[in-house]
């Protein structure tokens, strides 16, 4: 089980003159995946409510009309198939392929997981893929004086109880 508290879900959106920084809250994670099979179950959830890039002007345009998180208040990555294993020893990358549902629509992702060995019953994994929000549906914030990218770049950094992982996924 994924721990909010330690937890980071940081956004990067490129912008003229500018970059964007901001965050989300994890709601709740767990993920299981059996490493012969490679199936996994299990959902990373994302409070899309808590997104904050540090100006409050931005933010509500954010929420109000790009993410209209009153309506679609969660993110959610529901894993399919993780290719790999958790390592004994250092670190791993392992692919990881499953639909995520954002702003009242489901679209496949895959991205790579850096994992680290389990050490004190936890482990710590990394992420990093893009949102083309505008192609899957989202409203472009820009306007004749400021452009920004068509994408948003999702970075996770976060720390999962063992206990929680599928008995099969430790070597």
């Amino acid at each position: 089980m994924f721990d909010p508290a330690h937890t980071q879900v940081d956004m990067t959106l490129d912008a003229t003159l500018h970059t964007v920084h901001g965050a989300f809250k994890l709601k709740s994670g767990e993920i299981h995946f059996d490493p012969q099979t490679g199936k996994a179950q299990g959902a990373i959830v994302i409070d899309a409510a808590s997104g904050n890039t540090g100006d409050d002007s931005r933010d509500k345009k954010m929420h109000e009309q790009v993410l209209e998180s009153a309506k679609y208040p969660e993110i959610t990555f529901v894993p399919e198939q993780v290719k790999g294993s958790i390592p004994a020893k250092g670190t791993a990358q392992i692919p990881v392929s499953g639909v995520i549902r954002i702003h009242g629509q489901e679209h496949p992702l895959f991205f790579m997981v850096s994992a680290d060995a389990p050490s004190g019953g936890q482990i710590h994994v990394k992420a990093e893929f893009s949102i083309p929000y505008k192609e899957w549906g989202m409203k472009d914030p820009s306007n004749f004086l400021l452009r920004v990218s068509d994408t948003v770049k999702i970075e996770i950094d976060a720390v999962a109880r063992l206990g929680a992982l599928s008995a099969a996924a430790t070597p």
